[in-house]
């Protein structure tokens, strides 16, 4: 059984780096023994866990449902270690929050640290892709995700529900006017997230639900350089009410309708779930007023 687990760990490596090569120097091991260890596992059981085209790989559909569990095999492996270390730095755990949105991830941070003083924090941001992934791979514990799809992989809350904002220039006419209705949109120019953004996407259904048409002038991919492009006068841009911040030379207007709501979840593996500290934060948002999602 030892024997397999090493085949595994090596497999699971590869997958995970999507090179030999990379596998290799994240295991500290040398890269025939890598390749060696993988083709033994192929051999054993008659599967092939990789298509190899030259120096490029991609799992198999074999791979790939074998991936799926040696991501919780060795994810657990790692917690372990994780917290032999903390033990050893005399700390009583490492908690690893991943997100899309600073402002929101900074305030469960905040909170966590008030709570549990002895534990050690990380925080990171990037997308909600990337974020996805690492929730995957073990690298974070929690994520706060605008999710637009559930995942049976992963248990999730909601964790703060925030209207979306129309951003303008301090020069703007709507700026003299306490909210708008969602029809003062038709006619503007405005500048959108990327397309996959959450905000953009739900933008688009709620200004199709209220039969406006947006007239978008330029796609940018971050909320900052949305702002920007609004102080440059080129169009009204679109951000969650706690990711605006009040920088000079804008100004966030409400909607009467409220058309645009964005919703925020907690999120970790479903094998995680019952984690102390995990499953403490989750039966909180169970006993919330605002129900969540499971």
């Amino acid at each position: 059984m030892y024997q397999y687990h090493k085949w595994l760990r090596s497999f699971h490596a590869v997958a995970r780096m999507s090179s030999f090569t990379a596998a290799s120097e994240y295991l500290n091991i040398g890269q025939p023994t890598i390749s060696e260890q993988v083709s033994a596992l192929e051999r054993k059981f008659s599967v092939e866990l990789f298509h190899r085209r030259g120096r490029y790989i991609e799992l198999s559909f074999s791979g790939r449902m074998l991936y799926d569990i040696t991501q919780g095999l060795f994810g657990q492996e790692d917690e372990a270690l994780q917290l032999l270390q903390s033990f050893r730095q005399h700390k009583h755990g490492l908690l690893r929050i991943g997100a899309v949105s600073p402002p929101i991830a900074m305030s469960l941070t905040y909170s966590l640290m008030q709570r549990y003083p002895e534990i050690d924090l990380e925080t990171s941001f990037t997308t909600e892709i990337g974020t996805l992934e690492r929730l995957y791979n073990f690298d974070i514990d929690l994520a706060i995700l605008a999710l637009s799809e559930f995942d049976s992989r992963l248990s999730t809350k909601l964790y703060r529900s925030c209207p979306i904002l129309a951003v303008v220039r301090d020069d703007h006419p709507w700026t003299k006017l306490a909210e708008v209705s969602v029809q003062h949109i038709i006619g503007q120019p405005v500048v959108l997230r990327e397309k996959g953004s959450r905000t953009r996407q739900l933008v688009e259904e709620g200004c199709l639900a209220h039969n406006v048409k947006l007239n978008c002038t330029m796609q940018l991919n971050s909320r900052e350089a949305i702002v920007h492009a609004v102080v440059h006068g080129i169009g009204i841009g679109f951000v969650s009410a706690v990711e605006y911040a009040d920088r000079p030379g804008t100004k966030a207007i409400a909607f009467v309708e409220q058309p645009f709501n964005i919703n925020y979840y907690l999120c970790c593996l479903q094998i995680r779930r019952n984690r102390p500290m995990i499953a403490e934060l989750f039966d909180e948002l169970d006993t919330a007023t605002t129900p969540g999602q499971d």
